[in-house]
């Protein structure tokens, strides 16, 4: 069998998992079970296997330590400071993922002793290099509401476009004006009506949208 002349670094896979809850963009965490760093919030992850890819290993440890899977992730960043992990050296590639709060139900296993949410202002002491993750993958995600359809991948099956301004609002932590964002979103062609309406305190009845494509995130600019 060859032997390499120089030692290879193990590779895993974080996960910064968004969600808008109680009118609030939140960050979902486990309590690692083992050590390192046992008792400490973590982002969702782990070592990728020698027979998978990276967006497969990133899915299975989704699954296995919060029970969310079949949702849309992307790519972020590889974060590799030698130092970073206290077991070896250790490269991992993060992902990020925006999920509607109607599509999860949270079970922790394997390598989580609990699973929750928090707010982007109350995070805990996050193990290992997690806090520069959350921070690239939140600076990651508001770039992007200026020249992608990325925010849509917060909303459930149908909803309303006075619903979708207040996603970008909460996240941009700024008013949108409303006429001109109803404008913006029917020019792009990413929505469509259900043919359904929902009423709204003692408003007449708003029509409810949908995504043409939930599966996939449009480049706009």
């Amino acid at each position: 069998m060859y032997s390499y002349a120089y030692p290879h670094p193990a590779v895993t896979t974080d996960i910064v998992i968004f969600s808008l809850r109680d009118n609030e963009l939140k960050l979902l965490l486990i309590k690692r079970k083992g050590e390192p760093f046992k008792g400490k919030w973590a982002l969702p992850g782990g070592f990728v296997q020698l027979d998978e890819d990276l967006e497969a290993a990133a899915n299975r440890e989704l699954a296995q330590e919060t029970g969310v899977s079949g949702v849309y992730l992307e790519q972020l960043y590889t974060f590799g400071q030698p130092n970073r992990d206290p077991r070896e050296r250790v490269i991992t590639v993060a992902y990020y993922a925006l999920i509607p709060s109607d599509r999860l139900t949270l079970t922790a296993s394997t390598d989580a002793e609990a699973v929750g949410w928090f707010g982007m202002d109350e995070l805990p002491k996050l193990a290992f290099d997690h806090e520069t993750i959350v921070e690239t993958a939140h600076q990651r995600l508001v770039a992007k509401l200026d020249y992608s359809t990325l925010a849509f991948q917060f909303m459930p099956e149908e909803f309303t476009l006075t619903e979708l301004q207040a996603v970008y609002e909460i996240i941009l932590r700024a008013d949108i004006d409303k006429r001109n964002f109803r404008k913006w979103v029917l020019a792009l062609e990413r929505v469509e009506e259900s043919g359904e309406y929902r009423r709204q305190g003692a408003h007449r009845p708003a029509k409810l949208y949908r995504l043409i494509n939930r599966d996939q995130v449009d480049i706009i600019k």
